[in-house]
Formats: structure tokens, sequence, C-alpha cells
């Protein structure tokens, strides 16, 4: 896999001023909901862009790209749009389930691709995107935003100086107490490909699978329950009332994952489950020392103690407007520059790898599963 790693001054920048053939780099949206008003109100600030199309079937959020943000070329269907306006560059922000197919025509209508997580619904799909954007030889992005995140950037340079030696292992958890989302699909696995592995485990997953550099998934084995979801509940929560008569996602899941070079990393992720409290991290152990992703630690040896090194300062980059500002600049640059993407498609394809692997072993029993 190709290196993806990013230095700090690379992800300062966003001062706007790249050209695209002398003119703005002309982005469509394809899904119009809410994670793409994140990503408006991170593109509305280069001057170097143009939103010049959205697409979705539901006709309010098409009033809403025009009210609120202006774009008047408005569609229920991405290929017509893709025809008649033909631009620079698509932003995918649709349900899982119609992440590839979008991806795979703009790629092949000569658009550049940025494709919200996860990439896609399994690994078959994630490659035909990864060809198709080779063939038409434009760049395709997954928005894995939290590798861009301060900790993450932290986390990353340290590893990449050696300071933790060989990682060993890797526990990540994305663990909601009562987290259900009551909007959109996301209980619905049809359309998602499942619940909070896919929907959150990506997360910590794709940071920790960065910062650790990247090493090849070769085996998997997984557990998945469904005990609350699917029930009616009167609990007090923070998002209370899902639909649980369409629920058919898993409530907790866990997977184990070996790479090819003997590291192993662990993931604990669920929407709902009996803990003390939401958890969102990853911890890394290596042969020279470890690291904690929440509260940024190397934890080390040093002049004959136990050392814990904690920054003295982080740039910015830790809530979501300021991450997808990152993201979005880094695609963008890729497109216009040439520069290097921190979050390709062959990334996003090896977190794919990951959660159908889980999901995989989960249904055959928790069986250990061949990663190829």
């Amino acid at each position: 896999m190709a290196d993806t790693s990013v230095s700090t001054d690379s992800l300062a920048m966003d001062d706007g001023k790249s050209s695209y053939k002398g003119k703005k780099f002309r982005i469509a949206l394809i899904g119009c909901g809410g994670i793409a008003q994140t990503h408006l109100g991170a593109l509305k600030q280069f001057d170097d862009v143009e939103v010049v199309a959205g697409v979705d079937i539901i006709p309010a959020r098409l009033k809403t790209m025009e009210e609120k943000w202006g774009v008047v070329k408005l569609y229920k269907d991405w290929k017509t749009m893709l025809k008649e306006v033909q631009p620079d560059a698509v932003d995918i922000c649709t349900p899982n389930g119609v992440h590839a197919q979008p991806a795979i025509d703009a790629a092949a209508a000569g658009c550049h691709v940025i494709v919200e997580k996860p990439m896609a619904m399994n690994p078959a799909e994630c490659q035909k995107m990864i060809d198709t954007a080779k063939k038409s030889k434009v760049k395709l992005s997954v928005g894995f935003q939290y590798r861009y995140h301060s900790n993450s950037q932290f986390l990353k340079r340290a590893v990449d100086e050696g300071q933790l030696g060989d990682i060993m292992f890797a526990r990540c958890q994305a663990l909601r107490r009562r987290g259900i989302p009551n909007w959109g699909v996301f209980g619905q696995k049809k359309l998602q490909g499942g619940g909070p592995m896919i929907d959150i485990g990506v997360h910590v997953i794709e940071m920790a699978h960065y910062v650790m550099g990247s090493p090849k998934p070769v085996a998997c084995t997984g557990n998945t329950w469904t005990f609350m979801g699917n029930k009616p509940s009167k609990i007090a929560s923070q998002w209370p009332n899902w639909d649980h008569k369409t629920y058919t996602v898993e409530d907790l899941a866990i997977g184990h994952v070996r790479f090819e070079n003997g590291a192993i990393l662990h993931i604990e992720a669920s929407f709902c489950n009996h803990i003390e409290k939401d958890l969102w991290n990853f911890e890394l152990m290596g042969t020279k020392g470890g690291a904690n992703w929440e509260k940024p630690a190397i934890y080390r040896d040093d002049a004959g103690y136990m050392v814990n090194t904690s920054p003295a300062f982080l740039d910015g980059n830790k809530d979501f407007p300021a991450m997808f500002k990152v993201k979005l600049r880094n695609w963008i640059d890729g497109c216009t520059k040439g520069t290097d993407l921190t979050a390709p498609g062959e990334a996003g394809l090896a977190v794919q790898k990951i959660l159908s692997g889980v999901y995989q072993s989960a249904e055959n029993g928790g069986k250990e599963i061949a990663i190829k």
C-alpha cells in the first residue's frame, strides 16, 4: 500500500489559492442530507471551488441546496447530472449502499471523486471504484476525517519517527452506551451494510490503521449481538424513539484482526451497550513505547524511568468543521495540484476488508476468515 502519511505543514494548507486550469474547481454533491451540510460549510471557504450541482431523491434537500447554498442545478439522479453539468469532481454523501455506483459512474465520466466513509458495502465494490478511477486517471479519496485530527497526526509522527518501535497491538473502541441514531437509515442493514462496526467503528479502525503505518490485514475474527435495538425502549437517552421495527443491524460488535507484519488490532463498537460511558479511543503498544489517542500521550522509558510524554500544543483540527475543511482541502489539492492524498481509495479498501471480515466471521460463528 502506498504511504499515506501527511505532514503538519500540508495539513495547514487551506489558503484556497490553488488553481485548476485557470478556473474554479467545479464540484457536484451527490446526496444532500445531513453530512453534506458539513461538507458544504467547508467548501464555501475555498475561493478556488464552486459547488455547481446537487443530487438527491428527497425534494426538501434539493430546496435547501438552492435556498441555503445558492445551488440552482438540482437533480434526482446523478447520471443526468453528470451528462448535463460535466463537473470536475463529485462529493458523495449518500447512504453506504449508494456509495459505489455513483463513484464508478463519475470516475468513468472523468470526474475526481471523494466518497464518505465507509468507502462502500464490500471490498469488491471498493476495488471496482479504484480500478475505474485509475483507468480514467482521476483522484479517488475516502472521507476518513479522523486521520486528519490533531491527535492522530501527533501519534502518526511519533510512529514514523520510530518512537514506538514495532507496533504489536492496537485496541480500538467506538462505544456508545445508548446512541442508536433516530434519523436516517442507520438501523437498516440492507442500506448501510451493518451497524456500529461499519458506522462508527470504521473511524477508530481507519485512524489506528493509518497511524500504525497501514499494515496489510490477512485474517479476521468477529462476533455481533443484537439485544436492544430491535425492541421498543422507554429508557431516557440522547436519541430516543429510534425505529426498532426496521432495526436489522447489530448493537455490539467485536473484531480481532491480524496483519501481515504480525501486529494485532482489536476493535469494539456499539450503538447501545451496558457500559459506564461512551468511549472513543485507540491505544497502541509497541516494542519501544505505547500511545493513547484520546488523551494524546506517548509512554516510553527514558533516563532510567518510565516517562509519559504529552504535547504542550496541538493545532485546532479537532472538531468536524476543522477536520472536514482539511480533508476536503487535501482532496482538492490532490486533484488540482497532483499532491498526495492522505486517504486514497486503497486505504478505504483495506479498512473495508477489515469490516467485511468482522461481519463474515460473525455470520460463521466467529471462525477466522482469511483476508485476501
